[in-house]
């Protein structure tokens, strides 16, 4: 699974750098190559993702749907704690180390939010954002086959972020596949009303979905005190983004917008996939 992934992001890469899709635009040089991912993402989730997603949401109970989401938070919350611990924020790392505990223990493996309850503040972290704030650069935006919206760094963080994702080795693995489905479309289902609005409201989704997503990456990586620019100084300068409507867009979702192809955040960990937006 893994080197199939490795595989599947070399090919990528190499088709971006083979579509020569030269744009105006310094963010997003791989335009004419994303907007048809974009597409083909959108019509996955249209014809799959998204109808599973509001049987999901108008059958399954909401109590069941909280425990599914807090669930696989609390798995995630481990990779969040490690990479705290990376990027030097100590202090937010022993408190989602204290979640962990709290929640698998008094929280029946993660199903209910103890941690929560007891004023520790949840975060959400992925490798992505730990090289961003090592430094690294984001380089251009990119949108993946399933996966959705990403940067190069964030596309060369996802591996690691897979790895690290402890319900990827989980046995038997018809379990782990069922439990994968069921996380997927609990995901979608927790955007469905954002991504409705997105779908109604936006005359070009793609470019909503892209400025939206490049802002608040750049926002997660400088926890909120971002440059004085827009985005990153390495990518240049965008399209202006109606601030009250990005408030609207779901959280990946390793954040995730529009289709199985925004990042997610809902509780997203490590490897999340992206169903509407799009990576943890």
């Amino acid at each position: 699974m893994k080197a199939a992934l490795s595989i599947k992001t070399s090919l990528v890469a190499m088709a971006l750098v083979l579509s020569g899709c030269a744009t105006t635009n310094p963010q997003d040089p791989f335009e004419g190559f994303n907007r048809a991912m974009f597409t083909f993402n959108d019509k996955v989730d249209q014809v799959a993702v998204k109808p599973a997603a509001e049987v999901y949401s108008n059958v399954v109970p909401q109590f069941v749907q909280i425990g599914v989401g807090n669930f696989f938070g609390n798995l995630g919350d481990v990779w969040t704690a490690i990479n705290n611990f990376l990027q030097g924020k100590v202090e937010d790392g022993f408190s989602d180390v204290m979640r962990v505990a709290v929640n698998s223990t008094f929280g029946f493996a993660g199903v209910l939010d103890i941690g929560s309850e007891a004023g520790l503040t949840k975060h959400r972290e992925d490798f992505g954002q730990t090289l961003g704030k090592w430094g690294v650069k984001s380089g251009p935006y990119v949108v993946l086959p399933i996966f959705g919206s990403s940067t190069l760094r964030d596309t060369a963080a996802m591996p690691v972020d897979m790895g690290a994702d402890l319900w990827s080795y989980y046995d038997p693995v018809r379990w782990r596949n069922a439990g994968s489905i069921v996380r997927l479309v609990d995901l979608r289902a927790s955007v469905l009303d954002a991504s409705n609005l997105v779908e109604e409201a936006a005359l070009d989704r793609y470019v909503f979905v892209r400025d939206a997503y490049l802002q608040r990456r750049q926002s997660k990586v400088y926890d909120g005190d971002a440059p004085s620019s827009k985005y990153e100084h390495d990518v240049g300068p965008t399209e202006a983004i109606d601030e009250s409507a990005g408030k609207n867009l779901p959280a990946s979702a390793s954040e995730p917008a529009t289709g199985p192809v925004v990042k997610l955040e809902k509780n997203e960990g490590a490897g999340t996939m992206p169903v509407a937006e799009t990576k943890q």
